[in-house]
């Protein structure tokens, strides 16, 4: 069966209402809308999403003075097909933009890129991505007041290790690098029993620690240390000391909450 012709008319409405409110410059209003009416529209939808993209990447915005910073989100707006419904997601949707497009050469027609941008985005992003996860660290089973040392310890679902090229956390209005440094930037970003975050610079030996520790299941800390100095050829005392006060740090921020629960 055909479809009725009004059905397709208003369809053809609606085609041309969401392009106007996506690219306005561009893109005709559909007819019979008022002029001043349909401004209303693209106003809200457009600042709603900008409104929203500044909450949630506050560095990213204050690299953007004056208008650059709308017409970088505009071009999001315009070009960009997101794949989900939930305003929470918004971000993730804009580092995915900001991922396919890459550094935009002058002739492309867009605003140019930094090369960090992508990793700052993500860096911001991880936030709120931590602020939201569901996970409880209350339905974990542990305890807290366990000997993590020669115990199993038990890893927050609340931690994670972030790895960059560029320094992220230092990235801001008067820090803008243009190459990544030698070495990448580690970040252990946790939340802890307050649901406080908190972001701790590592470096690689506590990286590599806590992803042992991620994957282990019947070890000691001890025994996790000890493995890892063992398959890193580096037996000496003092990192073996420097091993088990990194498993302290670990406890301070809530990464580890604590060792399994005695039988």
């Amino acid at each position: 069966m055909s479809a009725r012709p009004e059905s397709s008319a208003t369809q053809a409405t609606q085609r041309a209402f969401a392009a106007h409110l996506r690219d306005p410059a561009r893109a005709p209003a559909p007819d019979g809308i008022e002029p001043r009416r349909m401004a209303v529209y693209t106003d809200l939808f457009f600042s709603n999403i900008e409104s929203l993209l500044s909450a949630n990447f506050p560095v990213i915005r204050t690299l953007y003075a004056g208008d650059a910073w709308r017409v970088l989100v505009r071009e999001f707006y315009r070009d960009h097909r997101c794949h989900t419904p939930l305003f929470t997601d918004i971000g993730r949707e804009f580092i995915r933009y900001l991922e396919t497009r890459g550094e935009a050469e002058a002739d492309d027609g867009l605003s140019p890129i930094e090369p960090f941008l992508v990793e700052l985005a993500h860096y911001e992003w991880s936030e709120l991505a931590l602020t939201l996860d569901e996970n409880d660290i209350a339905a974990i089973a542990h305890d807290p007041h366990g000997d993590i040392i020669d115990r199993i310890p038990v890893v927050s679902p609340l931690a994670r290790v972030l790895a960059y090229r560029f320094p992220v956390q230092r990235i801001g209005p008067d820090f803008r690098p243009t190459g990544a440094p030698a070495q990448p930037t580690l970040i252990l970003l946790s939340r802890d029993r307050t649901d406080e975050l908190h972001f701790l610079e590592i470096d690689p030996l506590t990286a590599l620690l806590f992803e042992r520790l991620q994957r282990n299941a019947d070890r000691s800390g001890r025994a996790c240390v000890n493995a890892l100095l063992d398959e890193l050829g580096r037996g000496e005392d003092a990192l073996r000391e420097s091993g088990l006060a990194i498993l302290r740090r670990l406890r301070e921020r809530d990464a580890l909450l604590g060792t399994k629960p005695a039988d």
